[in-house]
C-alpha cells in the first residue's frame, strides 16, 4: 500500500470516510520540463485521493526552483530565469492533467487545483 507509517490514523481514517471531501497537496519544485518515473508513485497517491471523493492540490515550487536547494548535496542548483521555472511549470503541468481533473471546485469540490 501507499501508506508505511502515520499519526492519528483512527482520526485520518474517519475524516476520510466523512461525507466532506479533504484537500491533500504534494509539492513538486519546476527545475526541470518533466518529472521523473520516482514523481509516480506521488502523483498515484494524488489519483487514489481524488477518485475516492478527495481534493488534491498540486503545489508547484516555482519560488523554491528560483532560490535552489542545496539539501543533501555539496554544491545548490543552478539557478534559474524566470522563463526558464515557466517553461518547466508549463511541461509538468501537462504530466498532472493526464491523471488528475482540474477545474472550478464550485462545479465539483474533488477538482484538483494547481498553484505555484
Amino acid at each position: 500500500g501507499f501508506l508505511h507509517q502515520c499519526s492519528g490514523i483512527n482520526e485520518l481514517d474517519q475524516k476520510l470516510q466523512d461525507d466532506q471531501p479533504v484537500s491533500a497537496y504534494l509539492g513538486f519544485d519546476a527545475t526541470a520540463d518533466s518529472l521523473h518515473v520516482g514523481s509516480l508513485l506521488q502523483i498515484m497517491i494524488l489519483r487514489h485521493l481524488q477518485k475516492s471523493g478527495h481534493r488534491p492540490i498540486v503545489l508547484i515550487g516555482g519560488g523554491t526552483s528560483k532560490v535552489g536547494d542545496p539539501t543533501g548535496k555539496d554544491e545548490s542548483r543552478k539557478m534559474l530565469t524566470e522563463e526558464d521555472i515557466q517553461r518547466n511549470t508549463a511541461g509538468i503541468s501537462k504530466v498532472f492533467e493526464k491523471f488528475l481533473e482540474f477545474g472550478p471546485s464550485e462545479k465539483n469540490p474533488t477538482n484538483a487545483i494547481m498553484v505555484n
